[in-house]
């Protein structure tokens, strides 16, 4: 096993000269505004005087304001600051016509889809699709405040969609074509949008997928449809009765304008899983949106003209969102749709290679995919790549230490983690930091990261709750039909007041580096003994013969100490017997005799949620006796099959 801590990588003299993190600390000493020696000097300016920090970061990114707003913050205080009032902008503007300026012939959007499919767009051409589109919500009504839904792949048609739609200061809102017809009802029937847009089909796994019946359906339980667009995605001559075809809308030339908007004005909706009900939808507004995704794309991942921009995901996740972002500060970005291990594990990789990829970004799940089918990038040319970045779940150290031996040695790794509620990352990496085992470099700049303990006090070195103390432009705008606020306040403000309680376990060291722990509401409480998920799996799947895992500690619901129950997935040709002291032995031995599991057991599949996040809680409150379609939504599952194991046999 790889040390914690471990040093990886360290950024040469030029790498660090040539960052977009140190030209502006260089325009911050020569605008007079603020003079630091480091990383960390720089993020406590930034989280100590708020507005000073955003306010000159809205400078130096360009930020195009309609209407220039008086002051960065007019009210600090969680829930409700209020961020830039009396500014006007709009998202679409920058990420058509970046402020850092791009070619018009420049490519824009390099697209490629698993069966072999590719595509590009340049600036001008992408522009030209999103005044067509543009045109066409007009001629149907769309305006200010109307919702626009989209059951769309991740290709240039969500990000054309999604672009007109902010144009016109509408609001969008997305899901994947895979998710199941319960969940994208659960999702669009909350927002009653004014137009679906939809595919007739996707691909996956070498295999077509006819969604048409599924559209049908939808339009029927979305009665606030003015129209409906169907993007022959799968079959150039799919039709449906009674809608419009993609073509035809980009057939007709159109305006390309942009509606000024306040900043917080809302802008996206997006989703919480809904494991155990209805999703949450949560409202981003264009401001915080604009603001903090291009500090997080030049800032942090040190992304600009020339650059190529990817992350694997779907329309249905946050990282979709960040990933379109890239065009705001000039950037290519490079968009993928389909399975990403076919026709064999190393596609995703391949397609790097051949879309001269120089920001990669994926889950860690999928880097310990890669280590388990013992995938070799190094063998490709990724002459191009310079960052990659991983998130969706805590990389162990192995996988750190993966990226540097089988990757790439010189490459800049940022483990991020954030969540859909903020639409981006609160801690990651810096192009001016070195890289460690399994740490997180720092708390990214602006957000005011610390680690709580019970009593709310910030803790050093500690794991604690991961709450944030000063408020971020991209906090959401509200959550859909919460007029009052009580929802978003029980959602993250409730432990504790004027404080946002995410509901991670992380350790902030010294050094200002972090490690998170998983859910703290998934936590492993044995005899006082605290440990996250995170820990207990990096072991668990490092033995071999073990493909998956999920724990679950009963205490909570049993009122007293309860069991620690160990779920396992095995490799093929692999029997409990096999593994079992082993997995013992090593859980004694590396966590805690306290945490050497009750039970262990194996299962065909660990039930995950639609963006591929292990079910920890529903499955503990089956376990407690919670009717399964009480403990969570089937809708919200990829595998909905896969909590049968856990449901008691009656009688």
């Amino acid at each position: 096993m790889t040390n914690e801590g471990a040093l990886l990588w360290e950024p040469d003299a030029h790498r660090i000269e040539d960052a977009r993190l140190t030209e502006f600390v260089r325009w911050l000493a020569a605008q007079e505004i603020v003079s630091v020696d480091s990383y960390d000097q720089l993020w406590q300016w930034s989280v100590s005087d708020v507005g000073g920090f955003w306010a000159a970061a809205a400078r130096w990114l360009q930020v195009r304001w309609h209407a220039v707003p008086a002051q960065a913050l007019g009210d600090a205080r969680m829930p409700g600051a209020q961020w830039f009032p009396g500014g006007t902008l709009n998202y679409a503007e920058h990420a058509l016509f970046p402020p850092c300026g791009v070619n018009d012939d420049d490519v824009a959007v390099v697209f490629g889809r698993e069966d072999g499919m590719d595509r590009t767009l340049t600036w001008a051409q992408l522009r030209a699709q999103v005044a067509s589109v543009r045109g066409a919500l007009v001629d149907l009504g769309v305006g200010a405040g109307d919702r626009v839904a989209a059951l769309v792949p991740n290709a240039p048609e969500a990000l054309v969609a999604m672009l007109a739609t902010t144009s016109l200061g509408a609001i969008w809102s997305s899901c994947s074509p895979d998710f199941g017809p319960r969940a994208v009802v659960d999702r669009f029937g909350q927002i009653e949008p004014a137009v679906l847009v939809s595919v007739d089909g996707y691909v996956y796994g070498g295999k077509r997928f006819d969604v048409r019946d599924t559209l049908d359906g939808l339009r029927r339980e979305l009665p606030s449809l003015r129209a409906t667009v169907l993007i022959p995605y799968l079959d150039p001559a799919a039709t449906v009765p009674d809608t419009l075809r993609w073509p035809d809308l980009l057939a007709e030339p159109g305006e390309l304008a942009f509606e000024p908007m306040p900043f917080d004005a809302p802008m996206w909706i997006l989703y919480s899983s809904g494991t155990t009900g209805l999703p949450k939808p949560i409202v981003h507004g264009q401001g915080g949106i604009l603001l903090e995704h291009m500090k997080q794309l030049a800032l942090h991942l040190d992304l600009r003209p020339g650059d190529r921009f990817f992350w694997f995901s779907t329309t249905g996740w946050m990282m979709w969102n960040l990933l379109v972002s890239g065009l705001t500060v000039g950037s290519a970005i490079v968009l993928f749709d389909g399975n990403p291990a076919h026709p064999g594990p190393d596609a995703l990789w391949r397609f790097a290679q051949r879309t001269q990829i120089t920001c990669f970004g994926v889950s860690a799940p999928y880097v310990a995919a890669c280590m388990a089918a013992d995938v070799q990038p190094s063998s490709l040319d990724l002459s191009a790549l310079r960052t990659i970045g991983s998130t969706g779940a805590p990389l162990a150290p192995e996988g750190f230490a993966w990226v540097y031996s089988h990757v790439k040695s010189d490459v800049a790794l940022s483990s991020l983690s954030g969540g859909t509620d903020v639409c981006t990352a609160f801690v990651g990496g810096s192009p001016t930091l070195p890289v460690r085992a399994g740490q997180i470099a720092a708390r990214l700049l602006g957000c005011a990261v610390a680690a709580y303990d019970a009593a709310g006090r910030p803790r050093i070195g500690e794991v604690g709750e991961l709450v944030i103390t000063e408020p971020m432009p991209s906090m959401p705008v509200s959550f859909w039909n919460d007029p009052d606020g009580s929802r978003l306040q029980a959602a993250y403000f409730e432990d504790f007041p004027g404080v946002w309680r995410h509901g991670d376990w992380i350790r902030i060291d010294a050094d200002g580096s972090c490690v998170i722990y998983g859910r703290s509401d998934s936590t492993l409480n044995r005899g006082g003994v605290r440990m996250g998920t995170a820990e207990f799996y990096r072991v668990v799947e490092d033995v071999d013969g073990v493909a998956d895992s999920l724990v679950i500690d009963t205490s909570a619901a049993a009122g007293s100490e309860g069991r620690l129950l160990l779920y396992v997935v095995l490799a093929d040709g692999v029997a409990l017997d096999d593994v079992r002291d082993e997995l013992r032995a090593r859980i004694r031995r590396e966590l805690s005799p306290r945490h050497v599991p009750d039970e262990i057991v194996a299962i065909d599949e660990v039930p995950r949620t639609l963006n591929g996040k292990k079910c920890e809680v529903p499955v503990k409150r089956v376990l407690a006796g919670v009717p399964v379609d009480e403990a969570v939504s089937r809708g919200a599952l990829r595998n909905p099959d896969a909590m049968a194991p856990f449901v008691p046999v009656s009688g």
